[in-house]
């Protein structure tokens, strides 16, 4: 099934504000959601829906909440969104950097007692859009071993960066910390195909190639992956004051409860380095060089981050976003939710 951006918007935030959430904020959670399909991140798109509107509806997430924010210094804050959306919180927290780092030129805004905030260089762009360079990570429920350890301590703790050009390209990535995301293992659960050794464990905390014996993942380059995801939890965890590491709620686990997660954006603002018409004019020389850059073996050319995923939502735009019947279904459907994701376990079986 394939539908406009514009229409996939209207149903997911019709869907969001009959679970329960203010028509502003389904409204900007529905964004950010058609965003990551539009990209191709369908695994943070409206296959998100039914769970973030059975969360909604069970009172997991905050109808209406008593947001507060407090500027803790001249380049620092911390915003408190009573668990609410987590989508909006994480935009409404971006809102905040983006101005007091247009401001003093650097910005650090935490985020704590959200929801799920889903694809994270929805929020780097923004202050790239801007002329601004970003930083965003957040905490997740664990379900990645430690380098050497053979049970889940931290989660996937994504990171994202974005940066602008002079010519209108803006470098962007968004990545999580183990060496696949679960959507790889659940399609080759689908296909009943193996995957490689070195991206999850089993119960033993022995590395498997069964899709069906995961236990939990891998970090990225052993050593390196588990520093990164142990940073993002203390920045958006313990620096926050929320849960950290195997104290992080569950995604699934109980969609009554909030789950009092941390995010943090960290924005710069290049006009008080280098000088902003300087630093984009560098930032477009680099990527034409990169692209210069002689491609592999069996590779026809080199992209730099972000390029691929422009280049698909340009092919969406043109013809339609592409969503799995089923989804779509459900999103036309009268049916709020059905009963599929409360008090599963992390891989939401």
């Amino acid at each position: 099934m394939r539908v406009d951006r514009q229409t996939l918007h209207y149903l997911i935030a019709k869907k969001l504000h009959k679970a329960g959430l203010t028509s502003e904020h389904a409204d900007i959670a529905a964004d950010a959601l058609a965003f990551a399909d539009a990209r191709g991140i369908h695994s943070h798109g409206a296959v998100r829906v039914e769970y973030y509107a059975e969360r909604i509806a069970k009172g997991g997430m905050t109808h209406n909440p008593n947001i507060t924010y407090q500027e803790t210094g001249p380049a620092s804050g911390i915003l408190d969104f009573d668990n609410g959306c987590g989508l909006v919180a994480a935009k409404m927290g971006m809102d905040k950097a983006i101005a007091m780092a247009k401001k003093n030129g650097i910005a650090v805004v935490g985020i704590r007692r959200m929801s799920h905030s889903g694809s994270l260089c929805y929020f780097t762009e923004m202050a790239a859009e801007q002329n601004l360079i970003a930083i965003s990570m957040c905490q997740s429920d664990p379900m990645a071993v430690p380098y050497g350890g053979a049970e889940e301590f931290f989660g996937t703790n994504p990171i994202a960066f974005a940066a602008p050009t002079e010519d209108n390209r803006i470098v962007s990535f968004d990545m999580a910390t183990t060496v696949q995301a679960w959507g790889k293992i659940l399609y080759a659960k689908s296909k009943g195909v193996p995957i490689p050794p070195t991206w999850a464990v089993d119960k033993q905390g022995e590395p498997t190639t069964d899709p069906h014996q995961v236990n939990a993942l891998l970090p990225i380059a052993d050593a390196k992956g588990f520093g990164l995801m142990m940073m993002v939890d203390i920045l958006s965890g313990i620096l926050l004051g929320v849960p950290f590491g195997k104290n992080v709620s569950s995604m699934y686990a109980d969609l009554s409860k909030g789950r009092d997660l941390g995010h943090l954006h960290i924005v710069i603002n290049p006009d008080y380095f280098i000088g902003l018409e300087t630093f984009k004019k560098n930032m477009s020389a680099m990527l034409d060089q990169l692209k210069q850059v002689k491609p592999a073996k069996g590779i026809t050319e080199v992209f730099f981050p972000g390029e691929r995923g422009k280049k698909r939502e340009a092919n969406y735009l043109k013809n339609g976003i592409e969503i799995v019947d089923e989804i779509y279904n459900y999103l036309i459907s009268d049916a709020i939710h059905y009963n599929r994701y409360d008090h599963k376990n992390k891989f939401a079986e």
